[in-house]
């Protein structure tokens, strides 16, 4: 178990809730990072079956054994998805460079990757996670992964986003070597071409919670960040950028004026199922359309 030094803050689950992704530069040693390159060369990704326990799925040497070990990354696991979650699936990605994919005959250098989901029409508000590491430095020439921020929650079929090119908002992944990206499953992504001098490796790990994602990181500072509830459109007294509501608010540069209120609708709905807490809301967007007067309910007996 991660101890609550290496669990998630109350503003770094609020930030993923919004965005749907949280950054972790630099957060591998420089040995593991060595150590999974090596692994690459002499032996290649080992075969995991899907659902296995993510405590039996790697050998006690194994480079990557060593990475979900470490204790941040543990902190980062245990906070999204619990205890010894299940491994979904894992990949080593592999972007080549010009002058390899030329030594290796191809004609051309590879295309950057259409935008997609990894998961097809998938309504849970149970969620997987991804981790993405970098185990070396990545320039932009060399095209990291681009995503999305915010778009965890718009359910779409996959590659259904293909068609889009780029979108107001995208990031780039430009990172020091060790770094490690959470996704929620839903988050919008895809490779960049890689125009660089040196290929790019990734590895991705995809996990499954076991039990219900209900408060899980370090709640101590989860009643500091619980604001009042403000006057709509009249806000007389300066409010903190760090309370629950102005960071699950947040807007993207993507979003519509009007659909673009769905996103918002959807981070509250979220957070009540991360933090187990029905009547949470954020600028009324839920105590509003959920007031129904004298609408009759059924009791049991």
């Amino acid at each position: 178990m991660a101890d609550s030094d290496h669990l998630l803050t109350t503003t770094q689950m609020a930030q993923f809730a919004a965005r749907g992704v949280l950054e972790f530069p630099a957060i591998v040693p420089a040995n593991i990072n060595a150590a999974y390159l090596d692994l690459l060369e002499d032996e290649g990704t080992p075969a995991v079956p899907a659902g296995t326990r993510l405590s039996c799925a790697y050998s006690e040497e194994s480079p990557i054994r060593a990475f979900v070990e470490a204790p941040q990354i543990q902190g980062v696991i245990r906070s999204l998805v619990g205890e010894d979650p299940l491994v979904d699936h894992h990949f080593s990605h592999v972007a080549y460079s010009p002058a390899t994919m030329k030594a290796r005959g191809f004609s051309r250098p590879q295309d950057s990757q259409h935008w997609h989901q990894d998961s097809t029409i998938d309504t849970r508000q149970a969620f997987d996670i991804q981790l993405m590491w970098y185990p070396h430095d990545v320039t932009r020439e060399m095209g990291g992964t681009r995503y999305l921020p915010g778009s965890h929650l718009r359910i779409v079929s996959e590659a259904a986003i293909g068609r889009y090119q780029n979108i107001a908002g995208q990031r780039h992944v430009v990172c020091p070597a060790g770094t490690v990206l959470a996704l929620h499953h839903g988050l919008w992504h895809g490779g960049g071409a890689n125009r660089g001098e040196a290929d790019r490796y990734m590895f991705k790990l995809r996990l499954n919670p076991r039990a219900p994602q209900v408060r899980l990181w370090d709640t101590r500072d989860l009643d500091a960040r619980h604001g009042p509830q403000q006057p709509i459109f009249h806000i007389t007294t300066p409010q903190a950028n760090d309370d629950l509501a102005s960071i699950l608010l947040e807007h993207q540069p993507w979003y519509e004026a009007d659909t673009g209120r769905l996103e918002l609708i959807n981070r509250i709905r979220f957070w009540r199922y991360l933090s187990g807490d029905d009547r949470f809301d954020a600028d009324y967007w839920l105590s509003r359309i959920e007031n129904q007067p004298g609408r009759r309910v059924e009791t049991a007996g």
